[in-house]
């Protein structure tokens, strides 16, 4: 069973995920966000992913504290794009000694879910103003350069400062972002067509397509 709430860190999630045996293991669709996981004995970042990820293995509990779009780099101190479409031990990020203390406190932690917030409450950093306001108007439906543009950003300067914060450019962060978009509509029920409409795509085809691209799968099939 898959669980979430909002964190008390501005913009996370902090999430638990128990499957049973027979449940099978769904993907983990692009969001924009990064995670820092748990699990038996494991503390592991997945970066930001451009297409979905299908856990591999047998099913285990998982906890996580997903990250905001674009603050996960100065938590890590690593750029988005060296994480990018991958699950990295943390260790391979941190000194083994820090990152052995802090699975050890994870471990003994009645909820780990929650030691790994209150890690992420110690060492988060400021959020960059200029690019919180970019995901907050790209996840609005706002037109990349008409944001730039009220950010004061040049093209080249903002494809650089998307890589590092999110792990691609700033085109591919909004067409992730519309994309959930268009799943949290689909989900209620709006018809496709509606969906696309509503979520800024040209039409139904061009939503299936997108869809495809990114998860690998049909609207039908992620809905199931």
């Amino acid at each position: 069973m898959y669980e979430e709430r909002a964190s008390r860190l501005a913009g996370a999630v902090v999430w638990t995920n128990t499957p049973s045996p027979d449940s099978g293991m769904l993907p983990v669709l692009p969001d924009g966000c990064m995670d820092v996981m748990w699990s038996e004995g494991r503390l592991l970042v997945a970066g930001p992913d451009t297409r979905a990820h299908v856990p591999d293995g047998p099913p285990v509990p998982w906890s996580g504290i997903r990250l905001h779009p674009g603050t996960a780099p100065a938590f890590l101190n690593v750029p988005a794009h060296e994480l990018r479409d991958r699950r990295v031990e943390l260790a391979e990020l941190w000194p083994a000694s820090e990152v052995r203390r802090l699975n050890a406190r994870v471990a003994a932690a009645a909820h780990p879910a929650v030691a790994l917030e209150e890690l992420a409450l110690e060492r988060a950093a400021p959020p960059d103003p200029a690019l919180r306001r970019l995901v907050a108007a790209l996840a609005a439906g706002r037109p990349v350069a008409a944001t730039a543009d009220e950010l004061g950003l040049g093209a080249r300067q903002l494809h650089r400062r998307s890589l590092a914060a999110f792990g691609y450019g700033p085109k591919t962060l909004a067409r992730i972002l519309r994309l959930q978009r268009a799943l949290a509509l689909a989900r209620t029920g709006v018809p496709y067509a509606d969906t696309a409409a509503r979520a800024g795509y040209a039409d139904q085809a061009h939503l299936s397509r997108d869809v495809r691209e990114f998860t690998g799968r049909t609207m039908g099939d992620l809905l199931r």
